[in-house]
């Protein structure tokens, strides 16, 4: 059998961190390959989803803090007095860096004891599942299918959708429970199936509450939970001082299209290309592997998306600090003239420095603030670079 190893963008940036920091977290949705990058750096692991090895840990604590070399701490929101303890470990042994690789399936602010034990102790490494720049370019269409998740198609196609399927029954009955979300299973179903209708659209909590019998508040903070366990990215709109009204509530985006997709009953790429919504599919892939690109890679930057009251809209802003990008998705092949027109002039009500087109073209043409460019070769460190 055929062993498929792949490099992973965030190993460069977990190793970057461990020499300037006493612990690294690495978090990110449960079976993106957390486990998998951490034991590249250290034999020592322990579970903490398993009472034997929480066992181990109290037993041994004392021991493993006088030993030399990484050790590996998986799922540790399982166990939430791991963060104390880490604590006192760090501190007595302040400037030793590199010590503890503490793995995580659900965001801080879903873990109260990171924030309250490990300030300035921690650095943070968010994980995603497979990138566009971590696969061979041929599968970039599958990688959309399929979604990211290496146990989820993109590596053996007979996989989808059954592997998405016991995936999210795995969350909704077991994990988001677990970690503290106050909804029945049903409920949950039922708003995961919401949420995949409602792709790439403006969040209004009080329209999805209404049609679940649910309040305004109820709905956000489900959202809220969603978005911690790596299910969902609201992207908030960007605000400039302008004359224009603008559109104030966040877009909501699917983080793995392969998980979209299997909601909503895709069975292969001729009928994913069919269905009317192919469209907000598409943007969603290419937002969420930009940002967990740009994440997975060491760039600080934030992003946002923007839209006017009478429709002038940009489908992704990233704000660099020194420079700020309108970026605008297309699913066709090859760029068109008005498109790449209404770019450049919605881009100047916020005084974009760079304008980009990312469609599924094969030959890029860059001009000094304006580029039509292709996904993959716009996920290229290097050009990004020259870009800053």
């Amino acid at each position: 059998m055929q062993i498929i190893v792949i490099t992973r963008l965030a190993e460069k940036l977990v190793r970057k961190l461990l020499k300037q920091f006493p612990a690294v977290g690495i978090i990110g949705a449960r079976q993106s390959g957390k486990t998998t990058l951490a034991k590249l750096f250290s034999d020592v692991y322990f579970d903490l989803e398993q009472e034997g090895d929480q066992t181990k840990i109290d037993i041994m604590w004392s021991d493993l803090c006088e030993r030399k070399g990484l050790i590996i701490l998986d799922e540790a929101q399982n166990y939430p007095k791991i963060f104390q303890k880490l604590r006192g470990a760090i501190d007595a042994k302040r400037k030793s860096n590199g010590r503890f690789l503490v793995l995580g399936s659900v965001a801080p602010s879903l873990m109260k004891h990171v924030g309250e034990s490990l300030a300035g102790r921690l650095g943070l490494v968010e994980l995603h599942p497979l990138n566009v720049a971590e696969i061979k370019k041929p599968k970039i269409d599958n990688l959309w299918l399929y979604g990211g998740f290496p146990g989820g198609g993109i590596l053996k196609a007979q996989d989808y959708p059954k592997w998405q399927t016991s995936y999210l029954n795995l969350l909704i009955q077991r994990d988001l429970p677990l970690w503290g979300i106050p909804a029945k299973p049903q409920v949950l179903s039922k708003l995961l199936k919401m949420l995949a209708a409602i792709q790439g659209q403006q969040w209004n909590a009080s329209e999805i509450g209404s049609s679940m019998g649910l309040s305004y508040n109820t709905v956000n903070s489900y959202l809220n939970y969603l978005e911690g366990a790596f299910l969902i990215r609201r992207l908030d709109p960007y605000f400039k001082n302008l004359k224009k009204r603008l559109v104030k509530s966040p877009k909501v985006y699917w983080c793995d299209t392969g998980i979209l997709h299997s909601i909503l009953n895709v069975v292969d790429f001729e009928d994913l290309i069919s269905r009317p919504w192919v469209g907000s599919s598409w943007e969603g892939f290419v937002i969420m592997q930009i940002l967990s690109y740009l994440k997975q890679t060491g760039f600080f930057f934030d992003a946002y998306y923007f839209r006017t009251n009478d429709g002038h809209e940009i489908d992704l802003v990233l704000d660099f600090g020194k420079e700020l990008w309108a970026i605008e998705i297309k699913i066709y092949g090859e760029p068109r003239q008005e498109d790449i027109a209404r770019l450049q002039k919605t881009s100047a009500l916020i005084d974009a420095s760079k304008q980009i087109l990312i469609c599924r073209t094969q030959k890029p043409i860059i001009a000094q603030d304006s580029i039509c460019i292709g996904l993959y070769d716009f996920l290229n460190r290097e050009f990004l670079h020259s870009l800053l």
